[in-house]
């Protein structure tokens, strides 16, 4: 009885003694929440913050609708105002970045956030500091996003963050699903079989064929089928859907890995096409080949599914059309892989108080409700885990009434389903 009771109050003494354990491990402050700690906003004077992005259309004005929610709400209470500027284009934005980095006469102040990609994100880090924003924003906050998105923030081997998601795209496939009709009726050809370059590539060449046909005195007239907006990313993602990783770090040295078996592959299924006439580009988009009936389909941003045209025009008349839109193919046989693109946000060093806050609007602005409102009007994919769901997409839409365009919701139920699958 002894021996029982005395194994009792051993085994009490060793869970106290862990709980305990755990409550001192637990009540310590971690360096990040020091720092918030020492930060103090002040609602009676609030911080005004500056962001510059490249968002346009109906893009900016859902951002600029998201700040305006946040300054009467979030920023109202704590003492934050931020102030979105657009710059128009991607191009203009970096450039701009860059003068105000380098100190350009006349050249504007560099702002409190900026998009950027990586590479423009490191050349302002040479002349001036970034926020690691891991002083601001904890582990288990970041845990909330998806993982790849936050490893692109990570810009040098130090383990700093500087870039911050707020919005992400992929590649899909868009298709004129009026003339297909048509055509897949008589070819039997299906949707699934554009799930592959070397598919795609078959059926294009059906399709030229077909319509050349369909004017047996006109020879040679036959019609392209398909285009693609990016070739770097089809050489990038084809070679490691083949299982070789283009540019790879040995030893602080970048090595380039280009098979001559692969490449190959890449040039019959991409480079032959275009000289047969089976794929084509002629406007500085493919949507623009799309809308003057030069292609029937084209693989580019996810984020441009809403500029798909609802009508062709050719000789000024104007004929309407429907879409089906699907995921980007990949190289037959090859692993599931897709690009993920889109900038980030950066945030510039200034004082305590205007870091802390541009983190509180970035936090903000990436919760799952907020940023899927942003998603349902831009076609770009949210950044948390948990917002990639239809069932949330569902949710916001029907919780504020949002007018969200057919294409920009099947864009996010094709990459949300995708993704889904591939887990």
């Amino acid at each position: 009885m002894k021996k029982r009771l005395l194994s009792v109050v051993l085994v009490f003494v060793l869970v106290a003694g862990s709980l305990l354990g755990c409550q001192k491990k637990d009540t310590k402050p971690s360096k990040q929440e020091e720092t918030v700690k020492k930060v103090k906003l002040d609602p009676n004077n609030p911080v005004s913050i500056s962001v510059w992005h490249y968002y346009n259309g109906a893009q900016q004005a859902a951002f600029d609708e998201l700040v305006s929610t946040f300054n009467t709400s979030v920023g109202q209470e704590m003492g934050i105002y931020v102030e979105g500027k657009s710059l128009g284009k991607i191009q203009t934005l970096e450039k701009s970045l860059l003068d105000s980095a380098q100190g350009v006469v006349g050249a504007e102040k560099l702002p409190d956030i900026f998009s950027a990609y990586s590479d423009t994100a490191y050349e302002v880090s040479k002349k001036t500091k970034l926020v690691n924003l891991k002083e601001y924003i904890s582990k288990a906050e970041l845990k909330k996003y998806v993982d790849g998105y936050i490893q692109e923030g990570y810009l040098m081997p130090n383990d700093e963050l500087y870039l911050f998601p707020i919005a992400k795209s992929t590649e899909i496939t868009m298709i004129n699903k009026t003339d297909w009709e048509p055509f897949a009726k008589e070819t039997g050809c299906t949707l699934d079989d554009l799930s592959t370059m070397e598919g795609i590539v078959k059926v294009a060449e059906r399709y030229y064929n077909w319509t050349d046909a369909l004017t047996p005195d006109v020879p040679n007239d036959g019609k392209a089928f398909y285009g693609r907006d990016a070739m770097a990313n089809y050489i990038i993602l084809g070679l490691r859907q083949m299982g070789t990783q283009i540019f790879e770090v040995k030893k602080d040295k970048v090595e380039v890995n280009i098979p001559k078996s692969q490449v190959k592959r890449l040039w019959d299924n991409y480079y032959v096409p275009y000289v047969k006439g089976y794929f084509k580009a002629l406007g500085r988009f493919r949507s623009d080949d799309v809308k003057t009936g030069d292609i029937l389909a084209y693989t580019g941003s996810s984020s441009s599914a809403q500029y798909f045209p609802d009508a062709l025009v050719v000789d000024e008349k104007k004929t309407p059309i429907d879409f089906d839109l699907i995921s980007a193919p990949i190289m037959k046989g090859g692993e599931k892989i897709y690009v993920s693109q889109g900038a980030g946000m950066a945030v510039t060093k200034s004082t305590p108080q205007r870091e802390y806050a541009s983190t509180i609007f970035l936090k903000w602005f990436t919760q799952p409700e907020n940023n899927l409102r942003f998603s349902c009007a831009s076609s770009y994919m949210p950044v948390t885990k948990k917002a990639h769901d239809m069932k949330m997409v569902d949710k916001v839409v029907k919780q504020y009434q949002l007018n969200i365009h057919p294409k920009s919701y099947s864009c996010l139920k094709t990459v949300m389903d995708d993704k889904n699958t591939k887990g």
